[in-house]
């Protein structure tokens, strides 16, 4: 049985490979074929694969060099933002022609409440399935979808059946879902984490949910309640039409890796003044620099430093980035940097909501999906 928790009708839609799929829609010639969207220079990154390109093991977040070595017939293709932000707001307006209660988590995915919809429509997983239909007619590219109570369970559920398709996990449904899902499958788990777990005896949900808010709390600090919570199909977080940033950043992967601190700061320079851009265009200052540097061994190290006030302009996170990168000397030759300002003048999202009244009450079945 479920807890004590309010019961919606949350979708999760997510569009299947999308730089790759638009890539193919506009140019037949790679319909069928493995293509990677960036990673094509020396040291480039891969932005998004084809499910073609899957096959063969390729990822988004792959280096290039390592793609071409699993799929000697990759296709690379030059990404182009600018059309997936175009085919991006044809598809949310497809999601406002249902719910104005939309939250966009990226150009590719969103989570919509449709409790209460404009088409009058009870059933959630039939509102999910006429959506996916006019993304197809309309836009020409295929989209997944998870339906369930909360945000969590829906976002992991529309990864069950992709590409092009979908699943409900109805209330009745929600525990005994997830007591059996792998734990690497749970949405916020990743690959340290699951890890982490699998030492502890962690496999399943079922085996997270037999261990003690204490257990969790002491090997996993905040994030421990958030595990205790979900793994019982609590997740109180509402479906939010306008995301709160919690940071806005910028970086640069360089075509060779520098090993002088010098070239580092002249580097530095031009991020600084593509983040104040971003700054000024959305409005926003913030307290905390984070300079983030990837080493060519692929590492990553972060720095941070939390000023008194809140700044926007390029001199002053400049500065700071400067700072903190000579905190301490690079420990090998330096193949990307980055800044981010976070700790924002904005309303904080709070994504995990407070535990609810722990009484146990029966689920209400009537409650059509």
């Amino acid at each position: 049985m479920l807890e004590a928790v309010p019961l919606r009708k949350i979708i999760h839609v997510d569009m299947d490979a999308f730089y790759a799929s638009v890539e193919q829609m506009d140019n037949p010639d790679l319909k069928g074929k493995p293509i990677a969207v960036g990673g094509g220079s020396k040291r480039g990154v891969i932005s998004a694969a084809s499910y073609e390109a899957r096959k063969f093991g390729v990822r988004s977040a792959m280096p290039g060099f390592k793609a071409r070595r699993l799929c000697d017939h990759l296709i690379f293709v030059r990404p182009r933002f600018d059309r997936y932000k175009e085919i991006s707001k044809q598809v949310r307006k497809i999601f406002f022609d249902y719910t104005d209660l939309v939250e966009p988590l990226s150009l590719d995915e969103a989570y919509l409440d449709v409790t209460q919809n404009k088409k009058g429509n009870p059933s959630a997983t039939l509102v999910a399935s006429e959506i996916r239909a006019r993304i197809l007619e309309d836009v020409g590219l295929t989209a997944s979808a998870g339906i369930s109570i909360n945000k969590f369970i829906a976002k992991v559920a529309s990864d069950y059946n992709k590409p092009n398709g979908q699943k409900t996990v109805p209330p009745e449904e929600v525990i005994e879902f997830l007591e059996r899902l792998d734990i690497r499958k749970f949405y916020g788990v990743g690959k340290v984490t699951a890890e982490k777990m699998y030492k502890l005896g962690i496999f399943t949900g079922s085996d997270l949910k037999s261990k003690s808010p204490e257990f969790l709390d002491r090997n996993f600090g905040k994030s421990g309640k958030f595990y205790h919570n979900v793994v019982r199909g609590i997740h109180l977080s509402e479906v939010k039409p306008r995301r709160i940033a919690k940071s806005v950043g910028a970086e640069r992967t360089f075509s060779e890796n520098l090993t002088s601190e010098l070239f580092m700061l002249e580097k530095l320079e031009h991020i600084a003044e593509e983040l104040e851009k971003r700054l000024k265009r959305y409005q926003i200052a913030g307290k905390t620099v984070t300079l983030k540097i990837k080493y060519s061994d692929f590492t990553l190290q972060t720095r941070s430093k939390t000023l008194p006030l809140f700044i926007s302009d390029m001199s002053l996170v400049l500065e700071t980035a400067k700072e903190l990168l000579y905190q301490e000397k690079p420990q090998n030759s330096v193949r990307l940097l980055g800044i981010s300002l976070s700790n924002l003048n904005v309303e904080k999202d709070k994504e995990h909501a407070e535990q609810p009244d722990q009484k146990t009450v029966a689920v209400q079945l009537e409650f059509e999906f």
